[in-house]
């Protein structure tokens, strides 16, 4: 596109139901509709930037829910959960990376690393120390879950609320 098209280029055009389609220029080959481009929420931005701020300065509780992993399909069908947030002495089986396939129980969650230990992962240092080797929450199935009241309850309100997103939206049509 030229400068001068654009200048030449007075008022956007409008459909049928008056509203405006948004183009750059009159010789852009997209028209997207102004509504097709507006965001959800405006309360939350969509910057790279600000999102990336926002995750790797999260406080702890947040970074709990962020630290989430998938459920085993056995426990999936079960609890009629998807993800759970990853606790200490929760069993677990890494999906990627090195130690994929490896099974064994979370020994810690390390949030301010956004890391895992799981027991028996771990590598010998130079100078001959064993130290855990960090896995990241999302490389993680979890195959048993370590059940208390809270995490009883947590499961149920998932599973009610993902009940009622299948009804409402098994009524759209």
């Amino acid at each position: 596109c030229t400068p001068s098209s654009v200048e030449n280029w007075n008022h956007p055009p409008r459909d049928a139901t008056g509203v405006t389609t948004v183009r750059c220029c009159p010789c852009s080959q997209s028209t997207k509709s102004f509504l097709e481009k507006m965001k959800y929420s405006t309360a939350v931005s969509s910057s790279r930037r600000k999102s990336r701020k926002a995750h790797f300065s999260a406080h702890s509780e947040a970074r709990r829910k962020l630290m989430s992993a998938n459920l085993s399909k056995e426990l999936r069908a079960r609890h009629g959960v998807r993800s759970m947030p990853i606790r200490k002495d929760d069993e677990v089986v890494i999906t990627r990376g090195v130690y994929k396939t490896r099974e064994g129980k979370v020994t810690a969650v390390y949030r301010k690393k956004w890391v895992v230990h799981v027991e028996r992962i771990s590598r010998e240092k130079a100078n001959g120390a064993t130290v855990p080797v960090g896995i990241p929450a999302s490389a993680l199935t979890i195959t048993k879950l370590k059940m208390d009241k809270d995490r009883k309850s947590a499961l149920e309100r998932k599973s009610n609320k993902e009940k009622k997103e299948d009804v409402t939206m098994s009524n759209v049509d």
